[in-house]
């Protein structure tokens, strides 16, 4: 009885097992805020978070260094607009996808959009609804917080809200029950919608201010101004952020005057609309890649003169630019290969942003748009080890952010394919 009282009071009097302590020396760092890159500064890790940031860091007894010889090291990067649950339309359209793929399937296809997109050095997500999925996105997150699968932290949105008869698939004899791609709601059921969706699970609100009332027609806004502004309002009283899909220039603006957060795609946005962004510090999340993706899965080779929605596409985000507007980086990646997040970056530097400015969106910037600045999108003391090395500059050639070559995530290491630590 004696031995067993003294062993339980070694193991009280036990310290706490110690944290790991990580030492990186890159070339070159990219704080995630400052345009310039900083020369021979190192990055201290200490269990999940940043330590110490600067040059001649000393090493702690004990501590893990690595060398990372002529690569650049960055915030891990965040998604701004994602859909896990969908993968490239050129493989199964939309369609099928909802109304024929089981959620076993889709669920299982989703832990590996999730490691590809970890992989690609994207350590944060913001996923943009299930599509017909349900809640599903809930259990992905819950299982990448557990350790389960390998994936992104996600900003999980859950089904999704649209007008009654606003959204798809379509096409079935009327009255048919048909399942969709999002949840329906109007009036006063909308804000009982919008709650239920958040006690699910949903940390941001997504909402559809336009969309195609049938077959061949353009879109069209769905909620009325009153409608947009309850659902908002609700959703921010819960601390919820409110993404809006919205299109048309009315559905824009009432999506705008109602509060929301971010506008995604803008297609029809006018001068006057990104004004009115700007104004009321409303992010834009243009998407290029979907639109780019889509049009050549339809037939188009890449060669100029470029199709009639691209073009649209290119007009909406330089009228965005020079308005002023703050940019969301988030491609609607989904549409195209998980992994591939990159693509929507060098849309965005071919459509004038600079590459500085395009991977400060996709890290500090994403991170204060998305309210989560406190612990993600830049590399300083306090903040969570969220970090990537890559090879060249990404501040001058945006592609150097494909060559990822480490990837942390938590202070956890989850990529390595630069030189070995000592």
């Amino acid at each position: 009885m004696r031995i067993i009282v003294i062993l339980l009071a070694l193991i009280v009097a036990a310290p706490a097992a110690a944290q790991d302590v990580v030492l990186l020396r890159p070339a070159r760092m990219f704080d995630g805020v400052e345009p310039r890159l900083h020369e021979g500064w190192s990055v201290l890790v200490r269990g999940r978070t940043i330590e110490a940031v600067g040059p001649n860091l000393t090493v702690p007894e004990g501590a893990r260094v690595i060398d990372l010889p002529g690569l650049t090291l960055m915030p891990g990067m965040i998604e701004g607009h994602a859909h896990l649950f969908l993968h490239p339309y050129n493989e199964t359209s939309w369609d099928d996808q909802v109304l024929h793929e089981p959620l076993a399937l889709r669920t299982a296809r989703a832990t590996v959009a999730a490691r590809d997109t970890l992989m690609a050095g994207f350590t944060t997500v913001r996923d943009l609804g299930t599509e017909g999925a349900g809640y599903a996105d809930v259990g992905l997150k819950q299982a990448i917080d557990q350790g389960i699968v390998p994936g992104p932290r996600i900003l999980t949105s859950t089904r999704a809200i649209v007008a009654t008869g606003a959204y798809g698939p379509k096409g079935f004899e009327p009255g048919v029950a048909v399942p969709l791609g999002a949840e329906e709601a109007d009036g006063p059921d909308l804000l009982r919608v919008v709650r239920s969706q958040i006690g699910a699970g949903a940390d941001v609100v997504k909402l559809y201010a336009d969309y195609r009332w049938g077959p061949g027609e353009p879109s069209r806004p769905t909620f009325t101004q009153p409608e947009l502004t309850e659902a908002i309002a609700a959703a921010h009283s819960a601390g919820r952020e409110v993404a809006v899909h919205a299109g048309t220039a009315e559905g824009m603006r009432r999506a705008i005057l109602a509060g929301a957060d971010t506008i995604e795609h803008g297609d029809a946005g006018t001068p006057e609309i990104f004004r009115l962004m700007r104004d009321r510090d409303v992010a834009f999340c243009p998407t290029l890649a979907a639109t780019d993706a889509i049009t050549r899965y339809r037939g188009w080779d890449g060669q100029e003169p470029a199709p009639a929605g691209v073009l649209a596409k290119r007009r909406a985000f330089a009228e965005a630019l020079e308005s002023g507007v703050t940019i969301c980086m988030g491609g609607d990646v989904g549409v195209y290969p998980h992994g591939d997040n990159a693509r929507e970056m060098e849309l965005m530097v071919a459509g004038g942003m600079p590459a500085a400015e395009v991977v400060r969106a996709a890290t500090s910037g994403n991170a204060r748009i998305f309210g989560v600045d406190d612990r993600l999108g830049a590399i300083r003391p306090g903040l969570l080890a969220d970090l990537v090395a890559v090879e060249g500059d990404p501040t001058r050639d945006i592609a150097s952010v494909r060559a990822v070559r480490l990837v942390m995530k938590d202070g956890v290491i989850v990529r390595d394919d630069a030189a070995p630590a000592r």
